[in-house]
Formats: structure tokens, sequence, C-alpha cells
């Protein structure tokens, strides 16, 4: 399987997401993708954000840039923040 459903939840706009991410990209690249996902999905109402960074929900902790989801602990289910 090359993707993982996630929730993602954007505090800045008060909404839940739920989408697919590829495993083999690297996190600095999922959150910018993530980024742009969600202002489309919200109507313009996130900003997109070159330097968005995603949170584990169940740890608070930011997620290493320079990983792959793969590597992560992000699995099918995961809760994750947009910020």
């Amino acid at each position: 399987m090359n993707k993982v459903f996630i929730i993602v939840e954007v505090p800045l706009i008060e909404e839940r997401y739920e989408v697919y991410i590829p495993i083999g990209k690297k996190i600095h690249k999922v959150s910018s993708i993530l980024s742009k996902a969600v202002s489309e999905l919200s109507g313009g109402h996130y900003p997109i954000k070159k330097d968005a960074m995603i949170y584990s929900k169940l740890t608070g902790k930011p997620y290493n840039i320079n990983m792959t989801v793969k590597d992560s602990d992000i699995r099918n289910g995961s809760e994750i923040i947009l910020i």
C-alpha cells in the first residue's frame, strides 16, 4: 500500500479533514501538500503556508521534517494537527 489514511485537524479554521497521504514522501513535503489541500478544501479560509508543520495529536510533538511518512509513527487512522 502506497498511502495511509489520516485525519488532519486544523485549529486555525476549526476543521478536520480525512485524507490519504503517500508513505514514501518526506514529512516536509507532506506538510506542504496538506497545506495546499486544506486551503482548497476550505475555500481559501486556510492560507497556504510554506512553513506548515504537522504534529502528532497523541503526543503533541512535531514530526521530524526529514523523515518519510513510512519511517514515522503515522499509520492508518492517525490523527495529526496542521499548524
